[in-house]
């Protein structure tokens, strides 16, 4: 086992590697703080796009009007995860997060396949996300002006603009997310509250809505007295769920916050449990102002996005609604970029970990000027690329059949990569419970309470493969116009092939270069070894 040698301060405890702080291969310490880190992880999760469209499909085919009963379970249960998740984090600090967690929890093995699997979870967002963002630039910016721009040309410039943001700092990026995100919030909170003051035409129907139990009510044909179809309450639960993806990042971000041993635990918490109530809320208030019976027939139809677009016209005015358009432009973009960040520090903190040596000297290293991770950086940049150039590809030339042109960005790009990232990241989730349980109960690292790490993440895991299992069952339809296509069903051989190829280079390492076997998921932070 090798550590790197740090003079200042008491040696490591066992397992622990700990970042040279004269190593060029280091992201910028305290390069942000408390309100940094989580404008990060909650732009991740993206407010204004998880409410514009996940809330419609769970009105519309999944628990009706007991959508935000939905969202109400969906933040106790990720609570209940994250409790001890950031018990965790409270002791090792790493780019990695979930790779480092798993490694010292569960061992390199599990570690490094695990890794690989939040690696291409993240690394396939981005390029989810530009998709949206490709599609509703096209719809709500381009269009209007009487231009027909084709959605790779916006998507590319998406790419190549993060690209040159997340090159020279993360200070940088985190500004211009805080920005985006305050201005998601400031208006949606708005017409929550406009909602809140004004009522609804049933009222505020809080037996039907919001408490928990009713995320279980799968929505009936003909609710309401609408022509709908009979829905799935696990729809609605499973599309809770995934409006949450992004907020654990917030310990990627450890080795570059202030103080870490505070902020990625009280930014993780603040996170989770803000989104959630703020979540909650809006979905109800949504409800209430358009009514039942609107809520689920326009959820239902044609233009889903109009159960929002319409009640912020009627409450707020067109300036507004217009706003709104953009917000949802912007804020695509803006979850891409978030999403950048944590995928290129996944592959920064693997490449430092490599097995070769020009994989430590080029993804494991950063710009010594800006201390960002740029190799890794502009190697996430270039597989978005890829990943956009494909579908174009694919879609436009080689595939008959496909969704109507104008859709390929939204339900292929976008649709397709972000149920195959959301797959990843539960699964990555219920092993990082384990590893948990693991590093305090089995390896006896630290000495851990049975609340926060064992009962807590034996409860976390459980709620995750309950929601996989939701996954699985309704994949089909989560896939929607999609269903058919190859990129979807292959998804089991994805998850399968990382896994193993994970597994099959943990070993190779072992055997071939043990003394790098023993730092993968080990390089931490130099104070990792103080937490308590």
């Amino acid at each position: 086992m090798t550590t790197s040698n740090v003079e200042d301060g008491p040696a490591a405890l066992p397992g622990d590697h700990r970042v040279n702080p004269a190593d060029a291969a280091r992201l910028k310490v305290g390069a942000v703080g408390l309100v940094g880190v989580l404008f990060m992880a909650v732009a991740n999760a993206a407010p204004i796009t998880a409410m514009s469209f996940n809330v419609p499909i769970a009105v519309g085919y999944g628990n009706g009007i007991g959508v935000s009963g939905g969202y109400l379970f969906a933040t106790i249960v990720l609570t209940v995860f994250t409790i001890g998740f950031v018990a965790m984090a409270r002791y090792v600090t790493t780019a990695g997060a979930f790779y480092g967690f798993i490694s010292q929890g569960l061992g390199q093995i599990w570690g490094m396949a695990s890794g690989l699997l939040a690696a291409v979870a993240y690394i396939v967002f981005e390029a989810s996300l530009i998709g949206g963002f490709a599609y509703f630039a096209s719809q709500y910016v381009f269009l209007p002006l009487g231009l027909d721009v084709n959605w790779l040309i916006i998507g590319i410039a998406g790419v190549v603009v993060i690209a040159l943001l997340t090159y020279f700092s993360v200070t940088l990026a985190a500004g211009i997310l805080g920005i985006t995100l305050v201005a998601e919030v400031l208006l949606l909170g708005a017409l929550g509250v406009s909602v809140l003051f004004k009522g609804g035409p049933d009222g505020f129907m809080t037996a039907d809505t919001v408490l928990p139990q009713n995320a279980f009510n799968s929505l009936t044909e003909g609710a309401f007295g609408t022509g709908v179809a009979a829905g799935a309450a696990a729809i609605g639960i499973f599309f809770a769920f995934w409006s949450w993806v992004g907020y654990e990042t917030t310990a990627v971000y450890g080795e570059e916050s202030r103080n870490p041993k505070r902020n990625v635990p009280l930014a993780t918490m603040i996170a989770v449990v803000g989104l959630g109530l703020f979540y909650t809320f809006m979905s109800w208030m949504v409800v209430v102002g358009n009514g039942a019976a609107t809520s689920v027939e326009v959820s239902a139809g044609a233009a889903p996005v109009d159960l929002w677009l319409n009640l912020v016209d009627a409450n707020l005015g067109s300036l507004l609604m217009n706003a709104y358009k953009l917000l949802v432009v912007v804020g695509s973009f803006a979850c891409a970029m978030a999403f950048h960040n944590a995928a290129s520090r996944y592959i920064y903190a693997m490449g430092r970990d490599g097995a070769w040596g020009w994989m430590r000297n080029s993804i494991g290293k950063v710009n010594v000027k800006h201390g960002s991770p740029a190799t890794a950086s502009f190697v996430q940049s270039a597989i978005t690329l890829i990943l956009l150039v494909a579908f174009f590809l694919f879609t436009n030339v080689y595939v008959e059949g496909v969704a109507t042109p104008e859709l390929i960005p939204y339900v292929n790009v976008y649709g397709l990569l972000a149920l195959i990232g959301t797959a990843l990241i539960l699964i990555v989730q219920t092993i990082t419970s384990i590893a948990v349980i693991w590093f305090f109960w089995v390896k006896k690292v630290h000495k851990g309470n049975i609340i926060t790490t064992m009962i807590a993440p034996i409860l976390g895991a459980l709620s995750m493969v309950y929601v996989l299992s939701l996954l699985w069952t309704n994949r089909d339809f989560a896939a929607g116009l999609a269903a058919d296509s190859l990129v979807f069903k292959y998804v089991p051989y994805y998850v399968g092939g990382l896994l193993v190829i994970g597994v099959l280079y943990a070993l190779y390492v072992r055997a071939a270069r043990p003394a790098i076997y023993e730092q993968i998921g080990r390089n931490t932070n130099e104070e990792a070894h103080e937490r308590v």
